[in-house]
């Protein structure tokens, strides 16, 4: 499917869900939010379940088997999703620092050292093609992202410019770790802050494959336009959840 078409998809289904806001329940919210960060971290290779991951979130529960850093990741994306969920009621514009803050939520007592702060060292990813720019070169790219956004913030369709905001930072790779879960977060905060609900990519492989794939040929061949689909029918599909879920 073209992009136009699935983004006009989208808009139609946005303008339905909007009548149905005063019947879409905290519950449902919730249940939503908490398997977006199970998903979120599962791409990233954390092994904790979904019920699993509902225990440490809800219930404050330690799961044996499980790495304490496992633990860490879900409390640290659940309060990194309500910062989020706080900046858009408060509508405050996204910045540099709001950035760092959500990026020092992510890694809370994982790696204090590096949480909220650009790397200084090289990094590789593994399995991937695409090589992150030199930590000196970091600096400038992030400005020029902040002057990216801030030129293209009330131009773009919000579910593009939630996609390119995703792709642009996940390439630059600022941080030493939990890039992915922070450009997923700024992807989300953007679709919040515009009126949709939030995007769950899915963590299995195959969804985690077609991920990875998007993102290299963005970042090889720049060509963006399987990436913008991914993000864009992943939003979709989230439109129709919920409104399958109040009823329509």
């Amino acid at each position: 499917m073209k992009l136009q078409n699935l983004v006009s998809e989208v808009d139609n289904l946005k303008s339905r869900l909007h009548q149905y806001r005063h019947l879409q329940s905290d519950k449902v919210t919730k249940a939503f939010e908490l398997e977006y960060t199970y998903e979120s971290n599962r791409i990233e290779g954390n092994t904790l379940t979904l019920q699993e991951t509902a225990l440490v979130v809800e219930k404050g529960l330690t799961i044996g088997g499980k790495t304490l850093q496992e633990h860490l990741e879900a409390i640290n994306h659940t309060h990194a999703l309500d910062y989020v969920k706080e900046l858009v009621q408060d509508k405050t514009p996204f910045t540099e620092t709001i950035l760092q803050n959500i990026h020092k939520l992510i890694l809370q007592s994982i790696d204090n050292t590096n949480a909220g702060t650009y790397r200084k060292i090289q990094v590789l990813v593994s399995g991937a093609k695409h090589i992150p720019p030199q930590p000196y070169l970091v600096r400038k790219q992030m400005e020029d992202f902040f002057i990216w956004y801030n030129e293209n913030k009330e131009s773009l369709h919000p579910v593009l410019l939630s996609a390119e905001l995703h792709e642009r930072l996940v390439t630059i790779h600022p941080f030493i770790d939990g890039n992915g879960r922070t450009s997923r977060l700024l992807m989300n905060l953007v679709l919040l802050q515009n009126g949709y609900p939030i995007a769950i990519l899915k963590g299995d492989t195959q969804s985690r494959l077609q991920y990875y794939a998007a993102l290299e040929a963005a970042q090889t061949t720049g060509d963006k336009q399987p990436f913008l689909l991914l993000i864009t029918a992943n939003v979709k599909d989230a439109l129709e959840r919920v409104l399958k879920v109040v009823g329509e």
